[in-house]
Formats: C-alpha cells, sequence, structure tokens
C-alpha cells in the first residue's frame, strides 16, 4: 500500500495532495482509533491486517471524516468523484492499513505504555486547557465528546498513539541528512544566473495574412476535436437547506423581543482585562516587592527581579467570569488600567495583581439586534422543518413526481439549468448561473442519465442539494462554419509562434556563432537588455516560471530561447552563473536539511510498514471499498 503512495507523488499536484494526506495521517494518530478486534473475517469487514478486522462502517466514518479534513485544508470542498480520481480514497485505505499494522507490531512485540504516561500526556494537550491555562477537566469532556469519543476509548487511542511513534522513532531516530545531497540542494536553491536577452512578441513575426479557405479548411480538419461542441446536459437544482427554508419563515418584532430577553448574554460582550499576576511564598516577601512598587520600580522590572519570565505571570486576556477565586476576580476588576495591586490572600497564596489593559465590555441594544434574532430564529424553525420537508419529498418522488414536479407542489424554489458542460459553463462560455458554491453538483449530474432518481448531495452547511439530469446533449463534430472564428483565431496564433519559434532559433544560432546580441537585435529592430539575480525559484520581469527553464539549462557563455505563457519568446545569452557562500547556519539551509531529514524518515517508514504488511498479511474487501467511495464496477 504505501508503495502506491510514492507512486501517487510524483507529480505536482500529488505532491500537494500527499503533504496534506500526511498531514492528516499525523493527526489521525491522536483523533482515530484503528484496530478494534473481531473474530472472523465477514461481511461487515472491509479489511484484515494480520488478526485485526476494520469494520466497513468504521472505515466509513474515517474516510468521510478524512475527506472533510483534506477538503478544509484545501479551501474546497472534495467530492468523490474527486476522491477517486485523484486516488485519495487508497490513500486513505493506506493510512488506516498503516496504523492498524503498526499496532499489530505492538502486540507481536508485546509493547505496554504506563497509565501516568498516558494521563501526563493528555494533561500536556493545549487542545484541554482551560481559561487558566491549564487542563481543564470539563474542556476535556466536551472537546473529546464532539470528536464521538468517550474517555475510556480517547485513552485508549492516545496509548496505541504513543506506541506507534516509539516504534517508528526506533525505526528514524538516527537519519541525519548527508552533507553530499545539503550541497546539491544548496547549489540549486542558490545558483543565481544573468542574462543579455531581447524579446520577441507579435510584431517580430510581422503581418500574418488571412488564411485562405483551402488552409483554414485543411487545418480544421487535422483538428477537428479541438473544436467539437462538448455534452451538455440539462438539470434541475433544488436546494433543500435552513438557509433556503428560512427564507419563507416570518418572525414577528414581538417574538424577536421575547427572545431578546431570553438570551441577553449573547448579545453582550463582558470587559476583558490583560492581567499579570505574581504568586509569593508569604505576606512578608509580598509587602516588601508591593513597597518597592510603590517607590517606583515597575511591575515588569519586579518580574525580573524574582527570576520569572513574562509568561510565567501572565494571564492572558479574560473575563472576570473566568476566574476561579472571587477574591482575586474582585480585585482584578476593579484595577484601574497600568495600575497594581496590594498583596491579595487568595486561595492559593498570596499575589499581587497588574492590570495591562482593558478591554472595554459592549452591549447590543434589542432595535441592533432584530435582523440577527430573526434569522437565528428563522433558522432554528428551519432545522425542525427540514427533516419533515425532505419526507414529503422523497414521498412524493416515489409516487412518481419528478423533482421538479415535487418542488412545485411542495412550493419550493428549484431552478432549471438549459444547458451546462462538464465545467459548468454554459454554451456562451460563462460561468453557469445559480450553481452553489462550495459543493460540486456538475460531476453527478454527469454521471447519472435522464429519469435516475439520484441522492441528495450534502450542503457544506448543512441542508441537501437535489438535482434531476432532465436532458443530455451529446458532444459532437461542429461545422467549420459553425466555429470558423475560433479556428481563424487558431490558426493565426499558430503561425505566429511557428515564426517567431524559427525567428528566435535563426537567432540563437547567430549568437552562438559568434555574432554580438547588440546585431543580432538590430537586425530585428528590438532593443537588447539584461537581467542579474535569476533563481529557480525566483523570476525578475520580463522573465516567467515558463522561461526560467530554459535558462537554467544552457551553459554559461552559450544563447538559447524560451517561450512565455502568452507565447512570446526571449533569446538570450547566459552571461554569468554564480552560486552564493551560503552560511551553513542559516534558516534557509537548516529547514532544507530538515526537509530532506524527513524525505529519508519518510521512506524509511514506508518501507518499514511495508515490510510489516508483508509480514503479517493484508486482506482488502475490494467491493466493499468500492461501495464506500462510489465507485461502479465499469470505473
Amino acid at each position: 500500500m504505501l508503495r502506491g503512495i510514492h507512486k501517487a507523488s510524483t507529480n505536482w499536484f500529488g505532491k500537494i495532495i500527499m503533504a496534506l494526506v500526511f498531514g492528516v495521517l499525523t493527526i489521525s494518530f491522536g483523533l482515530w482509533g484503528i484496530a478494534d478486534i473481531f473474530t472472523g473475517f465477514g461481511r461487515s469487514s472491509l479489511a484484515k491486517v494480520g488478526k485485526t478486522e476494520i469494520g466497513i462502517e468504521q472505515f466509513r466514518q474515517i474516510y468521510n471524516d478524512r475527506l472533510r479534513t483534506i477538503g478544509q485544508q484545501l479551501g474546497k470542498p472534495i467530492s468523490p468523484d474527486d476522491a477517486r480520481t485523484r486516488g485519495i480514497d487508497r490513500v486513505i485505505l493506506a493510512q488506516v492499513i498503516a496504523e492498524t499494522a503498526l499496532d499489530e507490531r505492538a502486540r507481536q512485540l508485546r509493547l505496554a505504555v504506563p497509565n501516568d504516561t498516558v494521563a501526563d500526556l493528555i494533561r500536556k494537550d493545549p487542545n484541554f486547557r482551560g481559561p487558566s491555562g491549564t487542563f481543564d477537566r470539563n474542556t476535556f469532556d466536551l472537546v473529546i465528546r464532539n470528536a464521538g469519543f468517550t474517555e475510556q476509548r480517547y485513552v485508549q487511542q492516545q496509548r496505541e498513539v504513543i506506541l506507534r511513534k516509539q516504534i517508528l522513532d526506533s525505526v528514524t531516530g538516527g537519519i541525519d541528512t548527508p552533507n553530499a545531497m545539503l550541497d546539491i540542494v544548496e547549489h540549486y536553491q542558490n545558483e543565481e544566473r544573468a542574462i543579455d536577452y531581447v524579446m520577441l512578441g507579435t510584431a517580430q513575426a510581422g503581418d500574418v495574412p488571412q488564411p485562405t479557405p483551402e488552409e483554414l479548411a485543411k487545418y480544421f480538419g487535422e483538428r477537428k476535436a479541438l473544436f467539437r461542441a462538448p455534452e451538455y446536459r440539462k438539470i434541475y437544482l433544488l436546494p433543500l437547506s435552513p438557509d433556503d427554508i428560512a427564507k419563507t419563515i416570518t418572525v414577528s418584532d414581538e417574538d424577536a423581543k421575547k427572545i431578546y430577553e431570553q438570551r441577553k448574554s449573547r448579545y453582550v460582550t463582558p470587559e476583558k482585562r490583560h492581567i499579570e499576576q505574581i504568586v509569593f511564598p508569604n505576606a512578608d516577601d509580598a509587602k516588601a516587592a508591593s513597597d518597592k512598587l510603590k517607590s517606583g520600580t515597575s511591575f515588569a522590572d519586579l518580574v525580573k527581579e524574582r527570576g520569572l519570565k513574562p509568561d510565567d505571570v501572565d494571564l492572558g486576556t479574560i473575563t472576570k467570569a473566568s476566574i476561579v477565586d472571587s477574591t482575586i476576580a474582585n480585585a482584578a476588576f476593579s484595577l484601574p488600567e497600568g495600575q497594581s495591586s496590594e498583596p491579595i490572600k487568595g486561595g492559593f497564596g498570596t499575589v499581587i495583581l497588574h492590570v495591562d489593559k482593558i478591554e472595554p465590555g459592549t452591549s447590543k441594544p434589542l432595535d441592533q439586534a432584530y435582523a440577527e434574532i430573526k434569522h437565528d430564529v428563522a433558522i432554528e424553525k428551519a432545522r425542525g422543518q427540514l427533516s419533515s420537508l425532505r419526507d414529503k419529498l422523497e414521498d412524493l418522488r416515489a409516487g412518481g413526481a419528478t423533482l421538479e414536479e415535487a418542488s412545485k407542489q411542495l412550493k419550493l424554489n428549484g431552478q432549471m439549468i438549459e444547458a451546462v458542460d462538464r465545467s459548468g459553463r454554459v454554451p456562451s462560455g460563462l460561468p453557469a448561473p445559480g450553481l452553489p458554491k462550495g459543493v460540486d453538483v456538475i460531476g453527478p449530474a454527469f454521471a447519472t442519465e435522464v429519469g435516475v432518481e439520484n441522492e441528495p448531495v450534502q450542503l457544506p452547511g448543512g441542508g441537501y442539494l437535489y438535482y434531476d439530469t432532465v436532458g443530455i446533449t451529446p458532444s459532437h463534430d461542429r461545422s467549420l462554419d459553425e466555429v470558423k472564428d475560433e479556428v481563424t483565431a487558431r490558426w493565426t496564433d499558430d503561425q505566429i509562434a511557428e515564426r517567431l519559434s524559427k525567428k528566435s532559433k535563426e537567432m540563437v544560432d547567430k549568437l552562438n556563432a559568434g555574432t554580438s546580441l547588440a546585431d543580432v537585435a538590430a537586425a530585428e529592430n528590438v532593443k537588447p537588455a539584461n537581467l542579474f539575480g535569476l533563481k529557480r525559484g525566483r523570476t525578475l520581469p520580463p522573465v516567467q516560471p515558463t522561461m526560467l527553464q530554459g535558462i537554467f539549462a544552457t551553459p554559461k557563455g552559450k544563447a538559447g530561447a524560451a517561450t512565455g505563457e502568452n507565447g512570446e519568446r526571449i533569446v538570450f545569452v547566459v552571461t554569468d552563473v554564480t552560486v552564493p557562500k551560503s552560511d551553513p547556519n542559516s534558516a534557509q539551509l537548516k529547514q532544507a536539511k530538515e526537509a530532506l531529514k524527513g524525505a529519508y524518515s519518510d521512506d524509511m517508514i514506508a518501507a518499514y510498514v511495508t515490510k510489516i504488511e508483508d509480514d503479517v498479511g493484508v486482506t482488502i474487501n475490494n467491493a466493499a471499498l468500492d461501495q464506500i467511495v462510489g465507485r461502479t464496477t465499469n470505473q
């Protein structure tokens, strides 16, 4: 399975996806449990790793959760079609199997983790810190409950995490980056080049005459596939979300006023203060420190005198309610900004407080909260109606009504898109109006047929998007008359590109034969220029990223040519190649060293886990996998 991950990461898109996915893998060690043990290998199992089975529903939940996480990192949802196309479904399965294999090896080695170690790990987790900045039991319960865990199950997961990490650390602990590899990377990243150059554009191609009918017909005939009309589909869309339903719900001013009174605390932002606190071992020390403050010593200097760091005394910017000790809370919120308190006897000793900054509280009056309240109440009511409305819609469809007919009977606002292609564009080339953001419905609509009742697509903010493919206009060849302007424009662009390519080659030949760039430029009526400090990851206008490869592939003193993103050509002579001496302690080199070390570690982990999988044996229920990820047998 790990070999598949290496194969998937051989292109740029793959590298991005793999980076995200392996980030999820690291997180998953502390978030999901993989190794529930069952007996037998039945229909409810997706895979078997050694003696451990991975249940179908167990993997379905993991798969959906990780797809959602990857989508959040990419900034857009990952549809099942995209996941299958990119191979993410197989990568996630590989992750789960790798984790399970590590758990199998831990059991084989009879490794165990003391309870104290697990408890210490949980106590130090910043996700479980309360207002005081330390571990808070209520926060812990809330976080793991929201993640779908019981305390017992979460503790078990952390135990497994520690064991996996111990095994992997034993494999990669002695890895370091070879100096030879660092030298290569340093040379590649820091190499700088200087060039003398000229730019060739449309003007240097000369006048390109209009193509004759014969030329245009021949050009079109050789490239007819480029001008085919795409497949278009007529699609009916019906969003069924709380927001859409809320638009039909009216909330009166009187109801809004009642809600305001019931939820008044929501519209009040309490005062916050940035508070610092020094805890003293006894009252005498506290009084001595207070006297110093009164004599002109600053609170910051007092912190230094006592050998403390700013983090040791910083309670953060907090509300009065977040301070457990009422005596301390009352004192802290009675001080003026910038002032220090007298010694105060608190529940944990004698303290001196300092108020660094005050953020006043705010209150939103009713007249300013009306719109927000009415919207919130409408959304709440809409959520309650959503399930009932969906049931009614499904009943109508089950009775033979089309989606459009059912939506009209229920007085819901659907939308018909008369023609849209796979890219989401209408025949004019513009994006189809009304397509929902953050969800892919075009892919599913093109994967179904006319008359098929489809399952709705889940909307990111909750709710469903129903769709019906109402009609299909197949892709077909278009006649030359239909696309004459498009064919003529492409023919002209190709002619210009061909002329510039030929001209730039002739110029390069002359330059490499000894003609100066000034003479070559004068013959073409262009002005030479020069650039310094070009690097592989850094371009300087007018050089574009697509031109850098040619520049860095040309030896010093030689000429070359490269093409820009819009067809322009650069003809250049490499005048200098330098590799600036770098500082071995520089942040850039340290970053490169860590990145290479990580790459070596990943390779060793991949090989090690693959060996474990070979040893214990892995069996996959591909039919169950296809069902979970939505793959059909003809895909």
